[in-house]
């Protein structure tokens, strides 16, 4: 075959089919053989095959193979592949690399339409940051930020709607937002997050797009501060806003600027600063690290330390774990056998910040006294026997009192006839516990050989109480918390509770963990000891439990008609278009200082005024007289001649005075 083709014509598409039997010169040419090396055939096989080339699963990253009739086909794609053969990815832009500042900046350069959808895929692991911003040379109409690891969308300031589900665990998620008509709706991974109504938003060409932040810093703190994480595939409608270019030909935004993104989706490295403690392994994630941590240890950094799976105590006790380590120590007493006293009281003195603790228990045989901390409250339970009878009084104290203050208990019996009442009295105030039918038992079965434990229930059940106990009395007699040993004199009472001998001693003075120090308050605030606790005093321009978190001045939403921006003497306000004030409260009154004039009516706009005259004045303040009309009889139609024209002989004309013109 030979065909032509004239000088500066395209050459043709090439032939896609089969042919048979081609003779030149009654010579077979097709089909023939040809060496392998040889170059007069390229693409030429034996057959004439018309399988479906979509059997072949050309499509990639599973995209949809679409048959285009004989040996033709075309791929629909997932997002974010793009090409022939879905073998092109959007190219992802990492914003916030090792925190520094970073943002994007596209114009528009077309309508996008009445109905517009803002869609792009998001990895992140932050709680806040801004996504993305459509704005004009006057206002911000569309911001789309995270709040508290959720999608936030504001529509012209006001109108606002918070995603249901979060996007902060590091995985990539689609979000979309649509804006029709009077109605905003938003979307995650395609599933609806709900709508709301709005006022209709314009986009118009040479509207800006910024994307991760806005180039004032303090501008993009008022939405969570620079977006950490990566973007891709970024579309209004179907039109592309790259930050870098594909190699397929697809239509796009124009970028303008690019500050601080790096092309892929590269993690930091959080292991740098070593956050894993005693001896714990880290190991990178993205954006994140995990902690292998060594035997008794626990916690995401291996801060919590199981000392007591060290076996600390010795072997008469049972270890105790605390917040700040552990503790073994639980005093026993019994009495001298010389007590003949009545016993029918207890009175101690504690300090604790536990709600569940064992302050005292005694018990012989079925006879058994305790005195605990449940649910914050002082709980006394007493089981004893009168007149062969068994008697349980159980007594709460009506306020919480495990808030690290000195409180002082003492709990009695009152004789009367015929019942016994008990009383409670809580830093000396009575509170009333108890009336028993019978006369109640005293705390007499303590006289003789019972054991009396301070700090848990025995020495084999481990310590419960941690904190700080003033003197403990049962009956007046006081539990003694030094031995005879460390006396330099005997005690000379007959009548005495005596310390058992034991590998435990108590530590003197009352003191708690060492809350503030280190100083846990960040950004120079103050550290309070409140006993096992501890308050931060923030400086003004910080806030939160450690003042870690800068004050957002603007988390109010003090500017009523208008955009707040975060300052570091408070905020300011930067008002909409017919309103004034501090937080933008005031509606301007255009008309307040008018220049209309000779009882004109002042019809007020957003930026000026219009003077609306009276019949008989005119000019823009209605400082002029409205000067008489003439009225005129024409041969094909009347006509009037304003402003003090006369009618003209001519037809259809006026004599103006001087300073006026026109036909009229």
């Amino acid at each position: 075959l030979n065909s032509r083709v004239e000088d500066g014509a395209e050459d043709p598409p090439a032939f896609l089919g089969c042919f048979r039997d081609v003779l030149v010169d009654s010579r077979l040419v097709l089909p023939g053989d040809v060496p392998k090396d040889s170059d007069v055939q390229a693409n030429i096989v034996a057959g004439c095959s018309d399988r479906d080339k979509c059997e072949e699963s050309p499509c990639q990253n599973r995209g949809r193979c679409v048959s285009q009739g004989w040996r033709r086909y075309a791929c629909e794609c997932h997002r974010p592949y793009e090409g022939d053969d879905c073998a092109d990815e959007y190219i992802t832009g990492r914003f916030g690399n090792k925190d520094l500042e970073s943002y994007a900046m596209f114009s528009l350069d077309n309508n996008p339409g009445v109905s517009v959808v803002i869609s792009m895929f998001i990895r992140t692991r932050q709680s806040s940051g801004l996504l993305l911003i459509l704005a004009n040379t006057t206002s911000q109409y569309l911001r789309l930020f995270l709040v508290e690891g959720r999608v936030k969308v504001q529509v012209n300031n006001f109108e606002t709607l918070v995603s249901q589900n979060t996007v902060n665990n590091g995985h990539f998620h689609l979000v979309a937002v649509k804006l029709e008509g009077t109605a905003a709706t938003l979307f995650l991974s395609a599933q609806s997050q709900g709508s709301m109504a709005i006022r209709r938003v314009q986009t118009h060409p040479d509207d800006l797009v910024f994307v991760g932040g806005l180039p004032d810093s303090r501008a993009s703190a008022s939405f969570g501060g620079y977006f950490k994480g990566c973007v891709q595939d970024l579309r209004i409608n179907s039109k592309r806003l790259q930050f870098y270019p594909v190699s397929t030909p697809v239509e796009s935004y124009n970028l303008e600027k690019l500050v601080g993104v790096s092309e892929g989706c590269s993690s930091d490295n959080a292991c740098a600063a070593n956050p894993c403690l005693n001896g714990g392994e880290c190991y990178s994630m993205w954006d994140d690290f995990i902690c292998s941590c060594p035997p008794n240890t626990a916690g995401q950094r291996c801060e919590e330390v199981k000392w007591c799976e060290l076996s600390p105590c010795p072997v008469t006790t049972i270890c105790q774990p605390l917040s700040q380590g552990f503790e073994c120590n639980i005093l026993w007493y019994h009495s001298n056998r010389k007590i003949k006293s009545n016993l029918s009281s207890v009175s101690l003195s504690f300090r604790t910040r536990q709600s569940e603790a064992v302050l005292l228990h005694a018990q012989r045989e079925s006879n058994h006294i305790t005195v605990s901390l449940l649910d914050s409250h002082l709980v006394m339970e007493f089981l004893g026997r009168a007149d062969n009878d068994s008697l349980k009084v159980t007594a709460q104290s009506l306020a919480p009192l495990s808030d690290g203050e000195w409180h002082f208990v003492s709990i009695s019996k009152e004789r009367q006839i015929p019942t016994s009442r008990w009383i409670m009295d809580v830093d000396g105030h009575q509170e009333y516990i108890s009336v028993s039918r019978a006369a109640a038992g005293d705390f007499n079965f303590l006289r003789d050989g019972a054991d009396i434990f301070l700090g848990g229930l025995s020495q084999e059940s481990g310590l419960t109480f941690s904190g700080c106990l003033g003197p403990v009395e049962i009956g007046g007699l006081h539990l003694p918390f030094h031995l005879e040993t460390e006396l330099n004199l005997p005690r000379p009472q007959e009548e005495q509770f005596v310390r058992g001998n034991s590998n435990n001693s108590p530590q003197y003075g009352c003191w708690g963990a060492t809350v503030c120090a280190p100083n846990p308050c960040q950004n120079g605030g103050m550290c309070d000891d409140l006993f096992n606790h501890h308050r931060c005093t923030c400086p003004s321009e910080w806030t939160g439990s450690l003042c870690q978190d800068q004050t957002d001045t603007c988390n109010s939403h003090p500017c009523v008609y208008g955009n707040c921006t975060n300052l570091s003497e408070g905020y300011k306000c930067e008002c909409e278009l017919g309103f004034t004030g501090e937080q933008c409260e005031v509606e301007m009154d255009m008309c307040e200082n008018s220049s209309c004039n000779y009882g004109a009516t002042c019809l007020k706009g957003f930026h000026s005024y219009t003077c609306l005259c009276p019949r008989n004045m005119t000019g823009h303040f209605c400082e002029l007289p409205q000067l008489p009309a003439s009225f005129c009889v024409g041969t094909r139609w009347n006509y009037n001649c304003f402003n003090g024209g006369n009618c003209s002989e001519a037809e259809n004309t006026c004599y103006c005075l001087p300073g006026f013109t026109g036909q009229w």
